[in-house]
């Protein structure tokens, strides 16, 4: 199965400070084309979330899945069928345009990127924003935890795996998962630190071995781009907002957006309140 690409890197520059930039400020940037890469590291202290735009008559079901699996698809917030406009995640917010880059996929196949979906959404569309570990990662760095991702400034490497999901209706698959490599230490002291943000997938799912969780090769994930694990570090897995895309293509629906891995809608909610 094709995977789609990734944008890895800043594409082009923004006149702002991304890290402490104010989620509306970013969202416009992204509306205008300014940027179209990875948001990891964005607007610090603000949820981020992961996106899934379908027909109305598949929302119950995908509403269920999502119920039925938590830690990958904590929901944050829907739409009302057909308004692109999600007034409890922040103002001045169109679901259509304020991502850096969307995933289309026809009958589970993917088929594209492209910057927005004004051509795509219609009035049966309806929007799933689900919390993406993104939000916890500026308290990560606080506590001196390095991510390697940010450091490359990279795309984080994401990876299905053979952790069961609870079907509902047409959406099934396995959990996928994002890794960040840390020392046995830090992995400790991580665990504690996104304990206290269920809504963007809470602690890890896994340490370790990651043949345990079904994956064979660390330097080939499914998304994202390769990590590199250093001397005395072990992957450390978190459960991943792309499990719905995981899902999707084993649906097959007539047409699914999705955002694209690692470029994510920044939300105006702070993201310990979440």
């Amino acid at each position: 199965m094709a995977l789609p690409p990734i944008h890895s890197a800043f594409e082009y520059p923004l006149p702002l400070n991304t890290e402490t930039a104010e989620p509306a400020h970013l969202r416009r940037a992204f509306r205008t084309g300014e940027f179209t890469g990875t948001t990891a590291n964005m607007a610090n202290g603000f949820t981020q979330g992961n996106v899934a735009i379908l027909p109305s008559r598949y929302a119950l079901d995908f509403a269920r899945f999502c119920q039925r699996n938590p830690r990958p698809c904590p929901l944050v917030g829907i739409s009302d069928t057909g308004n692109p406009n999600i007034q409890t995640l922040g103002t001045d917010l169109d679901i259509r345009t304020d991502l850096p880059s969307y995933n289309v996929y026809r009958e589970g196949q993917f088929e594209q990127s492209i910057p927005d979906i004004m051509d795509l959404w219609t009035e049966d569309s309806v929007a799933f924003v689900l919390g993406c570990s993104f939000s916890f990662e500026e308290a990560l760095l606080k506590a001196g935890i390095p991510l390697r991702h940010v450091e490359l400034d990279r795309t984080a490497p994401m990876y299905r795996t053979a952790i069961k999901t609870s079907p509902a209706g047409p959406f099934s698959g396995g959990m996928v998962v994002s890794m960040r490599p840390m020392s046995p230490a830090q992995a400790i002291r991580a665990s504690a630190i996104t304990a206290r943000f269920p809504h963007t997938h809470g602690m890890p799912v896994h340490v370790g071995d990651p043949s345990s969780i079904g994956i064979s090769d660390l330097t080939q994930p499914d998304w994202g781009d390769p990590s590199e694990i250093r001397e005395g570090e072990v992957p450390v897995f978190w459960a991943c907002g792309v499990t719905p895309q995981n899902a999707i293509q084993h649906a097959s629906i007539p047409l699914v957006i999705t955002h694209t891995p690692g470029s994510m809608l920044i939300t105006d909610v702070p993201s310990e309140v979440c």
